[in-house]
Formats: structure tokens, sequence, C-alpha cells
């Protein structure tokens, strides 16, 4: 697909930003301004990233002076830093991994890289010993010919620390309540059982009973059943339900790292993000994300927002799960007292992506081809 007819496709599917993305720039429903009378989208649209600059320009919104801009760009652009070109999409259970993997299969074909995946396991392994982070590492640089991108369920690698060459890190986060219900229900999902028998034979794990299948997250909470108590500092997790986010950005000590919503877990974490990772994003703000994602990792991700959209059936489909069920403002209220630094370190990661988002406003602010389309509600 040649770059005339994606720019000419994408302003076709210009429409409004969404609530999220105004948040984000310190804008209120009362601050949105549709184009021109007639209809004609006009060259200081909010609805675009330029008019949305040059508006917050024009109220004094816009706080950020260039140098402050630039000075920013350079402290949260990790890209520059890596010594390989290399993806490493660490990627965290149920924050839509799934559609992120489709979307770099789609742009590895129109930015010249491979993107590959671990084979598929009955049960992840997160954390390594030494001996296999090096064996990992090793593979993720010497097995493909760059560039490429890889993605695996797995808690940071530290490549300087074994002296190999520096990937650039990116991964996804969601809300930790959301993830956790998504979880839920992804593990009671009939096809899950039935995916897992599929690439797995005789080693996949039989369909539990009938009395876990069924049970709602709602119910399982207020029973304290096991799979639904999140103890502080647990380092065990019997019900094995990924609930630690922080986990995958901490990285590979089980001291530190293991302890449920814990203070010194959440420290590394923010650590890892700032000094190691060039984009955090979410699906929550997709447009964001993606715009982010283009600008930080040009080579692996240009045309990003064209590719996502023009497929947009297809990746808002991945991993869909119909036997999920909404959870009660009580619990969710309930659990948010046992998550409060996961809750913390989501936060922090949006703060910076938002600070990237900012960062990247004046270089495309004059560009008026630079256009949002919609979240997807994953």
């Amino acid at each position: 697909m040649h770059t005339k007819n994606l720019n000419t496709r994408l302003r076709e599917m210009e429409v409004k930003l969404q609530p999220s993305e105004f948040s984000a720039l310190g804008l209120t429903g009362e601050h949105h301004i549709s184009g021109g009378g007639d209809g004609s989208r006009s060259g200081n649209d909010i609805n675009t990233l330029h008019g949305t600059y040059q508006y917050l320009k024009s109220t004094g919104q816009n706080t950020l002076k260039e140098t402050q801009i630039q000075n920013d760009d350079n402290n949260l652009n990790n890209t520059k830093r890596a010594q390989v070109d290399i993806i490493l999409f660490n990627r965290v259970p149920k924050v839509g991994s799934q559609s992120l993997m489709v979307l770099m299969n789609k742009l590895g074909k129109i930015n010249n890289y491979i993107a590959r995946r671990d084979s598929g396991k009955s049960h992840e392994t997160i954390i390594l010993d030494k001996h296999a982070q090096k064996e990992f590492a090793i593979n993720i640089t010497t097995s493909i010919t760059p560039p490429f991108a890889y993605s695996q369920h797995i808690a940071y690698v530290n490549f300087t620390k074994l002296q190999m060459p520096r990937p650039i890190y990116i991964n996804l986060v969601r809300d930790p309540i959301e993830r956790i219900i998504s979880w839920h229900y992804y593990i009671r999902a009939p096809w899950y059982y039935e995916d897992l028998k599929r690439k797995l034979g005789d080693k996949a794990p039989s369909m539990p009973d009938e009395t876990f299948m069924n049970m709602d997250f709602d119910t399982c909470v207020k029973t304290g059943d096991i799979h639904c108590q999140f103890p502080q500092e647990e380092k065990t997790n019997l019900a094995g339900d990924h609930r630690r986010q922080t986990l995958f950005f901490c990285g590979q000590n089980r001291k530190r790292c293991l302890p449920f919503n814990s203070k010194g877990a959440l420290q590394r974490a923010k650590r890892t993000v700032e000094k190691e990772y060039a984009v955090v994003g979410t699906w929550e703000d997709t447009n964001i994300t993606l715009a982010v994602l283009e600008a930080y990792i040009p080579k692996f991700f240009r045309h990003a927002r064209t590719a996502y959209y023009l497929g947009h059936d297809i990746l808002s489909k991945v991993n869909r799960n119909k036997f999920k069920k909404s959870a009660s403002m009580e619990v969710k209220e309930l659990l948010q007292k046992n998550f409060t630094r996961e809750i913390e370190f989501y936060e922090f990661c949006k703060q910076r992506l938002y600070r990237q988002y900012a960062a990247i406003s004046e270089q495309y602010g004059q560009d008026e081809d630079y256009i949002l389309v919609p979240d997807d509600d994953n």
C-alpha cells in the first residue's frame, strides 16, 4: 500500500476526538470546537491534533514552551538508546496484547520487518533464573536478522546487565481492576480450553468443573473464593491470575518484584519504565497510544493508525470474550483498596504516555495530515 493511498484513506476516516483524549490535554466537553458551518474541516479544527494544539495555545492551556517540549521529548524518548533494531513486547496478559501483535504483523508487511511471538504454553514462565535470562537474550538477539518484533509474556529482562545489545522495549497496561475481571472470565470461557487443546494436545489442562466455570466475579469476591482473594505482599499467588501488572516492568528479581501490591515493586517498575521503555501505551487511549508509537518508533510503527483502523473490524474482535460479565461498582470499589499501588503504577504509565503525546504535539501540530480517529473499546 503506497503512502499516498494511506494518507488519503486516513483523511476519509477523520472523525471527532474522544473524551479521553480531551482529558489528556486538559480539555473538557465545553471546549469542544467543531468544523466550519458548511461541514468542511477548518485548518484549526480541534478534531485534528493541529487544531487541538493551536486551540491550547490560543487559550493559554499549552504551558509547554518549545524548549520544554524538546527537553521533555529527549527525556522520554528511550528508542534512541536501543543498540539493535529489535522490538521486545514483553506483553502483560489481558491488556489487549493480541490486537497489538496482529497490528505489528500488518505493519511488518508495510514497513519491511518480521513480527514473531513465542509458542503457546499451558503455563507462562514470567520469571527466569539467570541462566535462562541469558539464553533468552541470546535467542532474541541472534535468532532473526533485525529489524524484527518479538512478543512474549515475560517480566522485563535487563539486556545491559547480561552484556547483550539493548532492544526497544514496549508494552501495554490496563486498569488493574478491569484486568483482573477480564482474567476471571477468560479462564472460564470454554473456548480458552478448546484453544489450549488444539495448541498443546495431551499437555493441555482439562476444563475445570461447572462450579468453577459458572462462578461470576461478584460472587467470587464476596464469598472469599481463593481465586478472588488479594492478600497484600503475597508472593505465591495460588490463583495464578497475573494480578501483578507491575511484575512485568519490575523485572526478574523475585524478592523485590513478586510481593503483590508492594511499594518496592511499584518503585522499581516505575524506574524501569522511565529508563528502559520506549512506549507503554493503553487501548483505553487508542489514538494517543498509536500516535506516540508512530512518533517514537517510526521504523516499526509508521502508518500504525491507518493499519489499525483499516483492520478495525478484525482487531476489535481479537480475543473478545462473549462470556465476560460486568462487575458491580460495589465490588470494584472494594478491590481498589487491595490494588492501590497497582493502580498508582497504571496511572503513572498513562501520565507518561500523555507527556510523550504532549511532547510530539509541537512537531505534528504543523502537519494537517496528522489526523486522529476514535478510541476502540477493548
